[in-house]
């Protein structure tokens, strides 16, 4: 009968026909270094033209790997951890793994420990942890982990692997642009203080703004959500002092500028709006928000690659962050005269 299990293309088919061992056909599905190129593209050519796909349970318990990677996310409804795990989860397929995840809410009962450890029962190779919070963290490092763990965090870690986008270039990037506009007196608004990404871009921003001799202001610590920054700017009882606002996320630079509008403060005329992470919408925002563009793809593709190498035991490469980009639009102006 066609399609069955007997007349199914075999390791050994594929390692006659490419004229190798059936180790080297191994090698190349599991993507080990050292192997010539020409005998890699033939094995895949022939692997191709059979249409030969292992069998992935043989193949776990031949090398002990699943071919999993566990992510526990921290807020997945917020944009840059949805973000970050959609990328994992891409580069992750195209490298022949998966991904299993679990998210943490606010108020949830789930704990750091209760998410790992559903996740290590999985069976999974590698754990990745996005954008956590340092109690989170905290927890987690208390936590005896056996397999390889990647933390998505702006600092160097002694105990875990780490990568992030650069926060410390995106806020100077933010900075940068309001000065070069005439800004000396520019505002930021934070994301929470306990989640690792605003604490790197609000210190960031202060010693940015230090280094260019701007006025020292009190910060806005806000939640990440549209509704406090619209709730904060609608507050105001008159034009502010500042004529700009680094905002930490674009969720908030938008609701911001909504607020602004609302009690007739004009955005760039009167105050210039920097936003941070790049999400679609910033493109749709009136006026259209400046914002710091965050490459999720290119950290997806880069944890992988990471976890690859740890699961692998080869060298771990060495690349720790992403740098971001600047995207200028018309939320951001020179300030007007006097101000």
């Amino acid at each position: 009968m066609a399609g069955t299990s007997a007349e199914r293309p075999n390791i050994r088919q594929v390692a006659e026909i490419a004229g190798v061992s059936h180790m080297t056909v191994s090698r190349v599905m599991n993507d080990y270094p050292h192997i010539k190129e020409a005998t890699r593209k033939r094995v895949l050519d022939v692997i191709d033209e059979l249409g030969y796909r292992p069998n992935q349970a043989a193949r776990a318990l031949a090398t002990q790997r699943t071919r999993r990677i566990g992510v526990l996310v921290e807020s997945a409804a917020s944009y840059g951890p949805t973000s970050i795990l959609r990328a994992l989860e891409f580069a992750a397929r195209t490298s022949g793994y998966s991904v299993d995840s679990i998210a943490l809410h606010g108020g949830d009962e789930v704990t750091p420990q209760d998410a790992i450890e559903h996740l290590t029962g999985q069976g999974i190779d590698a754990l990745c942890i996005v954008a956590p919070r340092s109690s989170s963290l905290a927890t987690i490092r208390k936590i005896a982990i056996a397999v390889p763990v990647l933390v998505v965090k702006p600092d160097k870690d002694p105990t875990f692997l780490t990568i992030s986008i650069d926060q410390h270039a995106g806020a100077a990037l933010a900075v940068d642009h309001l000065v070069s506009l005439g800004h000396r007196d520019v505002l930021h608004l934070a994301g929470p203080l306990d989640w690792l990404d605003a604490r790197a871009r609000e210190r960031a921003f202060h010693a940015r703004a230090k280094e260019w001799g701007m006025r020292e202001r009190p910060i806005v610590v806000g939640d990440w959500s549209a509704d406090f920054a619209y709730d904060y700017a609608r507050g105001l009882r008159g034009l502010p002092d500042y004529t700009g606002v680094f905002v930490a996320n674009d969720d908030m630079a938008i609701g911001l500028i909504h607020g602004f509008h609302e009690r007739g403060i004009s955005v760039p005329d009167d105050i210039s709006v920097v936003g941070f992470d790049g999400v679609s919408l910033a493109a749709h925002a009136l006026p259209p928000l400046t914002t710091v563009q965050q490459n999720f793809a290119s950290l997806g593709a880069a944890a992988v690659d990471m976890l690859r190498a740890a699961i692998e035991r080869r060298d771990i490469p060495n690349v720790t962050r992403i740098q971001p980009e600047l995207v200028v639009r018309s939320s951001t102006s020179a300030p007007r005269g006097g101000r």
